[in-house]
């Protein structure tokens, strides 16, 4: 079988075989299907034992399936398929989760197709063709439907968390715990969310910063002490405070409140006379 894979249950892979085609799946808004190459598909397959070995690939008009070592593999030309490459681009070239009931109809209709091919006078070559891409269409149809559902529950979560976050900046004891029980969701699943390279704690503190810098170039808060302010954003203390402020910008929250203040000055008209 074509590059030895193996995907895991409950995951598919596809993959774009030819130059252009593979272009066309990768980049963005990826345009015309091409003429030319093809779509494959590679999951998990689960086939009767009693199928014989000689039967468990079929070739007919711009379409294969294979079977070997549990895998299965459905290839079919890139122009015989509806969907549009741009719609097909994110599952390209990575693993997608894929339901395991989808993946079991899949082999049950490959099994039943395989076995009657072992029957010439049985199958006829065109229809299995259209029966096969049918059923590519129907497996990256599903899978496309439930990534979208997946990206746009994540998108929603996000915002929701980064909500709760900005509602509780000034608790110095805002946790990864409590903004994941707030939602819902398990910690893993919060974790997963900010997975940025900061993370959830890294997002928090940033956070702060942020409205810390906000309050430092407010004019009408030039009365508020350092540890006041650090209050404000959450922090246990002015020190804390003071140390995370320099670190991610750079200088003291004194040094930034002076030098704020010296550019607005510099902006005021000079007076006549």
């Amino acid at each position: 079988m074509a590059d030895e894979v193996r995907p895991e249950s409950g995951v598919l892979v596809i993959r774009a075989s030819g130059a252009a085609t593979a272009l066309a799946a990768l980049v963005a808004g990826g345009g015309a299907t091409p003429s030319t190459g093809h779509v494959q598909l590679v999951l998990r397959a689960t086939l009767p034992r009693r199928l014989p070995t000689e039967v468990r690939k079929l070739t007919v008009p711009g379409c294969t399936v294979e079977v070997s070592d549990g895998a299965l593999v459905l290839t079919v030309a890139a122009h015989r398929l509806s969907i549009d490459f741009a719609e097909l681009a994110p599952l390209m070239f990575q693993q997608v989760p894929v339901d395991r009931s989808l993946e079991a109809l899949c082999s049950s209709a490959v099994a039943h197709l395989l076995a009657a091919a072992s029957r010439p006078d049985v199958i006829d070559r065109t229809g299995a063709a259209h029966h096969l891409t049918g059923l590519v269409e129907l497996v990256v149809r599903s899978a496309l439907s439930a990534e979208l559902h997946r990206a746009d529950t994540a998108a929603a979560r996000y915002r929701e968390a980064v909500d709760y976050v900005n509602r509780h900046l000034t608790d110095p004891d805002l946790t990864a715990e409590r903004i994941a029980e707030a939602l819902f969701i398990s910690r893993r699943r919060l974790y997963q969310l900010f997975d940025d390279g900061d993370g959830i704690s890294g997002r928090i503190r940033r956070m702060r910063i942020d409205r810390a810098k906000e309050l430092l170039a407010d004019p009408t808060r030039g009365s508020h002490g350092i540890a006041e302010l650090a209050k404000l954003c959450g922090f246990v203390n002015a020190a804390h405070f003071s140390r995370t402020f320099r670190r991610i910008v750079g200088s003291t929250p004194s040094e930034y409140r002076d030098s704020v203040a010296e550019v607005h000055r510099g902006d005021q008209p000079a007076e006549d006379g």
